[in-house]
């Protein structure tokens, strides 16, 4: 079962990713975060954390995995942009999760943060909210750029590059990289996981956009033919 996590706020929703890899096989769960896109509640960056972790459990639990004919012990994670952190945080904490990929996975801007002491990080608020206004809020309820910058520094001893790597599990991991600048992220990513994670890393770039707009079915089927190898090899 793939769980496929779309970004921030979710214009790219990949959905014919998600195609593909019904064609190769696999069943595929999407869905928006809470806040996100007419889903109720409030949009926070905790919140799709924990929408994600649910997700998780909810292909878990023996009634679904049985409705939908699918495999428990089979969950990946598929994320993109902001859904790539969300996947490297539940596959982080999850050594059960099978496989990941990442995105152009996204640092929501915490390793700038991250670096600044205690005291200076407040000067980070008014950048980050001004970055989060740019990429477009209309699709997320009960939060504001202001709410979702206070978040990200509240949380960037814990949400940075260097700890979710620490005990990211040796796991079959994709890093999918391409021009959009997010690149260096997730190689300093790659540079920090534990040697037996690191050995299980691949990685593949395309030289496009954030949205792998002229290079969709080069990215479907680097990702189907790294879960069909991967997976084969477990």
């Amino acid at each position: 079962m793939v769980i496929l996590l779309h970004g921030f706020p979710g214009n790219e929703r990949n959905l014919d990713l998600a195609q593909a890899l019904r064609r190769a096989g696999d069943d595929v769960l999407f869905f928006d975060y809470r806040g996100s896109w007419g889903s109720p509640g409030d949009f926070s960056f905790t919140h799709s954390i924990e929408d994600t972790q649910a997700a998780i459990a909810y292909v878990r639990d023996p009634v679904n995995a049985a409705r939908f004919r699918a495999d428990p012990a089979r969950v990946i994670l598929v994320g993109h942009s902001m859904g790539g952190f969300m996947a490297r945080y539940a596959a982080g904490r999850d050594p059960n999760i099978v496989a990941t990929v990442l995105i152009s996975g996204s640092a929501l801007g915490v390793d700038q943060v991250a670096p600044l002491k205690p005291e200076q990080r407040a000067t980070a608020l008014v950048p980050l909210a001004e970055h989060f206004k740019a990429q477009g809020m209309a699709p997320l309820a009960g939060c504001t750029p202001a709410s979702l910058a206070a978040e990200v520094i509240a949380h960037a001893d814990t949400w940075n590059i260097q700890s979710l790597a620490r005990d990211f599990p040796a796991r079959p991991l994709l890093v999918v990289h391409s021009d959009d600048g997010y690149m260096s992220w997730n190689q300093a990513f790659v540079a920090a996981l534990p040697p037996a994670a690191a050995a299980r890393v691949t990685q593949v770039h395309f030289a496009t956009d954030h949205s792998y707009s002229d290079q969709r079915i080069a990215l479907e089927q680097a990702i189907v033919e790294f879960l069909a190898k991967a997976l084969n090899q477990r």
